[in-house]
């Protein structure tokens, strides 16, 4: 059997952030080797289910802010590129109980930054969304340049690039191991071993399978969506994406899209999964409908119609809600990214960038000192925190 070839990169995981830096790197004219265990994309794990929200408001470190604002350049870039609609400026309206949430760092952030936001009262709100149903104490950031993007239809398009610019995908293979010594790296798959100067792993909910090579603090949860029958009101004509901050939960969702409904999910809770264990899907419980029906009828009635569809999918999250973006302790030349779910998608562009920047042995323009992996105490009984508002 003949030796496999060598390349300059290998990723594993060619989900939302392995397929950006994949074609990043292959626009770039490095040897690249894409290896994920499904056909991306595929509904296996986080980025299926049509639709993600991208907006620009984030309180913290202000490399969030940074880093989204990048991304959507690069979305617009990628959508001319490939002449494909795949960022729509809908708008997202963040509502929450001020007295369970405040907008206020946010804002502040926001302001700084010149990312443009308009701070809502409940009146003003009604006012320009008759359909909901808020109480006095509710309030809004509305961000006007933000929206949604097609998420399956993001990481096919990187597919077609990646592949019309050189690189090469295996699908369907899954990794066993990966082995390294200094600059060199192998992975260990079904099908064979494939070599490589450096590598990306960016396996999402997968990581779990990784230790001892790759022991990174992250969690995976089963998560769910729905999109419910709902009025003309909701149509993505005239509603933006949103969030929703409540005593019952964080959630978040999209107008109806060519009358599939409106999509809804729960941004907080969930059951723990683990790599190798089945995916219960839509259903199994009675919360998978039922907390997202609870929260249309008392704030959303005119969507809280029939259940069209569910969904099933996975977030992958670090005890703090904020990325792994770093190299590997004991290789440089191995990169490790991960703990993107619940509000890591809208990112993948521009972390596709660092990634690819990272690989071919250039800094990144972006601030990633934030995603450091030493932040973190690796000790194996290292409590894991529950989600915030924050994170949608």
């Amino acid at each position: 059997m003949a030796k496999p070839p060598g390349y300059d990169v290998i990723i594993v995981g060619a989900g939302s952030m392995g397929m950006s830096a994949g074609y990043y790197l292959a626009r770039q004219g490095v040897k690249t080797l894409l290896v994920d265990a499904f056909d991306p994309p595929h509904t296996e794990g986080s980025h299926h289910g049509e639709t993600r929200l991208i907006r620009h408001a984030y309180s913290g470190d202000p490399a969030y802010i940074d880093m989204a604002l990048r991304a959507h350049v690069l979305w617009k870039e990628l959508e001319q590129e490939s002449g494909t609609e795949l960022l729509v400026p809908s708008g997202v309206l963040n509502l929450a109980d001020q007295n369970v949430y405040s907008f206020a760092d946010r804002l502040a952030e926001a302001e700084k930054r010149k990312v443009r936001v308009e701070r809502l009262d409940a009146d003003e709100i009604r006012r320009r969304w008759p359909v909901l149903n808020l109480p006095e104490h509710f309030g809004a950031m509305y961000e006007p340049d933000a929206g949604y993007l097609y998420s399956e239809k993001c990481i096919a398009v990187y597919r077609k690039l990646a592949l019309a610019h050189g690189a090469q995908l295996l699908t369907n293979t899954r990794v066993l191991n990966v082995t390294a010594r200094e600059g060199s790296v192998t992975v260990h798959t079904q099908s064979g071993d494939y070599h490589g100067a450096a590598a990306i792993l960016s396996v999402g909910a997968w990581f779990g399978s990784l230790p001892p090579f790759a022991a990174l603090p992250i969690q995976a949860i089963r998560k769910v969506v729905g999109w419910f029958q709902s009025i003309p009101a909701f149509d993505a004509v005239s509603f933006p994406g949103f969030t929703l901050g409540t005593g019952e939960g964080g959630y978040y969702g999209f107008p109806s899209i060519g009358g599939a409904g409106l999509k809804i999910g729960r941004h907080d809770t969930g059951r723990v999964w683990r790599p190798g264990e089945p995916l219960a899907p839509f259903g199994s419980e009675e919360s998978d409908e039922g907390d997202l029906r609870r929260v249309l009828e008392a704030y959303l009635p005119g969507a809280a119609g029939r259940l069209l569809k569910g969904s099933v999918c996975k977030y992958e999250h670090t005890p703090d809600e904020d990325f792994i973006i770093d190299r590997h302790p004991a290789y440089r030349h191995i990169l490790l990214a991960g703990g993107f779910s619940g509000h890591g998608f809208k990112f993948s562009s521009v972390v596709g960038e660092i990634l690819a920047d990272l690989a071919a042995g250039r800094a990144s323009k972006q601030n990633i000192g934030p995603f450091s992996l030493s932040r973190f105490d690796l000790s194996p009984d290292q409590p894991q925190s529950g989600l915030t508002l924050e994170g949608i």
